[in-house]
């Protein structure tokens, strides 16, 4: 049987908001099968639990922010990136404020802890939601797409006048059945310009923004004095950002993904146009694992 898994024990971390700037503490505690993933805001009375939903995502300026009664969950994608890349079917995520910390602007920081917590499998099968038809939304020249296959692949191409950016490659397609995502995708950074700083903080983003978590580009060159941890660091955030985006279906997805110029709003887009259309996917599990399909069965292995 494919299982669901989820942490073996409890495990905290502290940091900053990227958007709000406000320090936030934040644990991860194991759940039940058939949970999900559950965010928990523990600074208010009673606590609200605002479950990790593509229908709850109500704000998609720079980041996915979950919204159920007036109350937000900003800066969501990188935790749930590295919950989907290491295959947490069910946790709960408990904060003392408003956002996610953007710790240093990656996933590995929360694979790292996810790691720590350790992985249990538990006795239910995992349930997976397969793309049956092809599914396409477009905003200009902006477009995102899902279609049927056997595993879980991610095609993106981005595309900015910035010389960096430019000389790195602009395309990328990663079959996670073949794909580490710990070591292809879980480093790759958030990344902006310093053009854009000061608008963007008149506007109540980016407040906790700097280069430590973050890759910032003037109009010439890359700022971090450590450089890129990718040559194609760029590119390789934008697929993190998209495995986090997809897991807002609420389960993990068997399907291939492509995008070009796509964010945030666009593939929250993508995800309602899927769950609008009843004949675009279905539920499925696999109680035997010579049931399913190789390249599934190798997938569940790379999250082992």
């Amino acid at each position: 049987m494919l299982r669901q898994r989820t942490l073996k024990t409890v495990v905290s971390a502290t940091g900053v908001g990227l958007h709000t700037g406000r320090k936030v503490a934040m644990t991860l505690r194991p759940a039940q099968p058939d949970t999900g993933i559950v965010f928990r805001r523990m600074d208010l009375d009673p606590p609200l639990d605002v479950p990790a939903r593509a229908t709850l995502v109500g704000e998609t300026r720079l980041c996915s922010c979950l919204v159920r009664d007036g109350v937000k969950i900003y800066t969501v994608e990188h935790l749930m990136s590295a919950l989907a890349g290491l295959g947490i079917d069910n946790a709960y995520v408990d904060l003392d404020g408003p956002e996610v910390p953007i710790m240093d602007g990656s996933a590995a920081p929360f694979a790292l802890l996810i790691q720590q917590a350790g992985i249990e499998s538990q006795g239910t099968p995992k349930r997976f939601l397969r793309v049956t038809r092809r599914v396409e939304v477009r905003d200009g020249d902006k477009l995102a797409r899902l279609e049927p296959y056997d595993g879980f692949k991610l095609s993106f191409s981005i595309s900015y006048d910035h010389p960096v950016i430019e000389r790195s490659a602009n395309a990328l397609s990663l079959d996670f059945a073949d794909t580490s995502y710990l070591k292809e995708v879980a480093r790759a950074r958030t990344y902006g310009f310093m053009h854009d700083v000061e608008a963007l903080r008149e506007s109540g983003l980016a407040l906790g923004g700097g280069l430590d978590n973050a890759v910032v580009l003037d109009e010439y060159r890359v700022l971090n004095a450590e450089g890129l941890r990718f040559t194609d660091e760029f590119i390789r955030h934008k697929l993190l950002d998209a495995v986090g985006d997809l897991y807002l279906l609420g389960k993990p997805l068997l399907g291939s993904f492509s995008a070009h110029k796509s964010g945030h709003a666009l593939n929250n887009r993508l995800l309602l146009a899927l769950l609008g259309d009843p004949a675009a996917s279905e539920v499925v599990t696999f109680e035997r694992a010579e049931e399913a399909p190789p390249r599934i069965v190798r997938l569940v292995g790379q999250l082992a």
